[in-house]
């Protein structure tokens, strides 16, 4: 089993020739990390200046998508730090030009967050399409029994058999929320920089399409891409007012790719049906805007979060630095 070291009281090496592992949050499932000293700096120390504290003489890094790695950090390792393991699929954290100038290797966990954001994504879409925050709420309520059995008028919701979904992002990701999508008897839509020939091909059979077109035919729109400058607000007041009256807007990516302004303003406006958003623009705040809204459904960036990909992504980063520490190329290496 490994040992965990105070994060706190840790300075330099201590006399121990074990590599020493900093982790600046919990991870699930069961790590052994056996032969390196592990610091484990826990949630509620975990900020910005909890963090710097953390990484004085630590060869290995394990970060949180939330975790900035830049210069400061690097730094203050104090030389000693040689991989950055970062415990999401998305890596806009680090800087990736900073850990290569000093040498430092950086590595992610890919794959094991498909099927659980995948799952959220539609978990979201349907939601929404059926309403059922409203709908459990009032279950909830005394109005429920007060006001007797629903008509049938009474909390309609959207159709989505024969509708169509746009797929923002053709990744891993977008290509098992669209293979769902089929599964509901939906056509697939899709935006890339590229041709993605397995999403054209049996049993998808999508259609490649560019962004302002897809967001005129879209009944759903799923957000999948990655945050970069060129997709920060790429969903703006221009591309939503685009978008039908019906439409439904879900974000399992990163919330900067939405602008949350021009969001409020067009589900307040009744520009669209509604929205599903596990990503928020200045996470962790959610814009006051979206809370009162009825016809969003809101969930605290839990796309990857089912116990068995969860405990993937940990073996995934256990992997990665066991590999590099071993003197091999870790798998998932991605600078």
């Amino acid at each position: 089993m490994f040992s965990l070291v105070s994060a706190g009281v840790y300075a330099g090496r201590m006399n121990t020739q074990k590599p020493v592992v900093a982790i600046t949050r919990a991870i699930p499932g069961n790590p052994c990390f056996q032969g390196f000293s592990v610091r484990l700096l826990g949630e509620q120390l975990a900020t910005r200046e909890g963090v710097l504290g953390l990484v004085p003489g630590c060869d290995a890094l394990v970060t949180m998508y939330t975790d900035r790695v830049d210069d400061a950090v690097l730094e203050a390792s104090g030389g000693s730090l040689k991989i950055v393991c970062n415990f999401a699929v998305g890596f806009e954290n680090i800087d990736l030009g900073a850990c290569k100038s000093r040498g430092i290797v950086v590595c992610n966990t890919p794959d094991a967050v498909t099927e659980g954001t995948a799952n959220l994504a539609w978990l979201l879409v349907l939601a929404t399409a059926r309403r059922l925050i409203e709908a459990d709420r009032y279950a909830r309520s005394e109005r429920y029994p007060g006001n007797g059995q629903l008509g049938m008028d009474d909390f309609l919701g959207m159709d989505l058999c024969g509708k169509e979904i746009l797929v923002v992002g053709a990744g891993r990701i977008g290509y098992a929320t669209a293979m769902r999508a089929r599964a509901f008897g939906m056509r697939v839509l899709y935006v890339a920089r590229s041709r993605h020939l397995e999403f054209e091909m049996s049993p998808m059979g999508a259609e490649r399409v560019e962004l302002e077109e897809g967001f005129r035919r879209a009944d759903v729109v799923s957000v999948h891409t990655p945050l970069t400058e060129q997709t920060r607000h790429l969903i703006n007041a221009e591309r939503l007012g685009m978008m039908k009256e019906t439409a439904i807007l879900v974000n399992t990516a990163r919330g900067p790719v939405v602008d949350e302004d021009a969001l409020v303003g067009a589900l307040k406006n009744g520009r669209l049906w509604g929205a599903g958003l596990d990503v928020f623009e200045k996470e962790p705040a959610v814009h006051p805007g979206l809370v009162g809204l009825e016809n969003v459904v809101l969930t605290p960036h839990i796309g990857s979060a089912e116990i068995r990909w969860r405990e993937a992504m940990t073996e995934m980063v256990e992997t990665n630095i066991r590999t590099f520490f071993d003197g091999k190329e870790p798998p998932n290496r991605i600078a």
